[in-house]
């Protein structure tokens, strides 16, 4: 899959609030002795089983992540609070399949020049309703983020846990090259979507980072 006009959108959020979102076997991981929610818009595009081409109606879609950062067994990962996809094939798909909680949305991301306008609206039946629009850019160079940095904590995260119905926990691997990040300016309107969640983002302005482009090989999941 290929990962395009991403934005990480980062707030330090209260330990405790983003730890109740966890299932019991994960911890919350934390930099810099904070706790973090990300909101990642984006576009996922050729989204196809290896070796078999990418059917176009299907393989490219707008997709908005609610996310914090975990560890379990001593291993990092993503836990996901939400998906949201304007596509019903794969929310279903990866609902029955990653055990994921995919949300179903109208969602429009449009590129003009170096400025991306993005909007999403939840009209899943079976969850609640929020909104979500972003306007945001690049506005430095591409880098690679440093050992040790919020940049290579935050997004240089090779696998992502899920939980079943049943409560059983699941470990999915990804692999791909460096991001090549770059320092984003924004403006957001995310507060209905963390509120979705029980959060409210905090008053200190979000940590910004910005994608164009990212190839993303993923594997299915397994008993964490």
């Amino acid at each position: 899959m290929r990962w395009l006009d991403l934005l990480f959108a980062h707030w330090p959020l209260d330990a405790a609030a983003l730890a109740a979102t966890l299932p019991p076997p994960l911890e919350l991981d934390t930099f810099g002795g904070r706790a973090w929610l990300g909101i990642v818009p984006f576009t996922m595009a050729d989204v196809s089983p290896r070796g078999l081409p990418a059917i176009p109606r299907y393989s490219t879609f707008p997709e908005l992540n609610v996310r914090t950062y975990v560890r379990h067994r001593g291993l990092p990962g993503v836990w996901f609070l939400s998906l949201d996809a304007m596509s019903w094939p794969v929310v279903r798909g990866a609902r029955r399949v990653f055990h994921l909680p995919y949300v179903h949305a109208r969602m429009r991301s449009v590129r003009s020049g170096e400025l991306v306008t993005y909007v999403a609206a939840r009209d899943d039946p079976d969850d609640v309703g929020a909104r979500f629009e972003a306007r945001f850019r690049a506005s430095g160079p591409v880098v690679r983020a440093a050992d040790g940095t919020f940049e290579d904590w935050a997004t240089n995260r090779m696998r992502l846990f899920s939980a079943d119905s049943r409560g059983r926990l699941w470990r999915s691997e990804i692999a791909h090259a460096a991001w090549p990040i770059q320092p984003a300016e924004a403006a957001i309107d995310a507060a209905e979507l963390a509120g979705a969640h029980g959060l409210t983002l905090s008053d200190e302005p979000p940590h910004l980072l910005y994608a164009r482009r990212l190839d993303v090989h993923g594997w299915l999941p397994v008993r964490a």
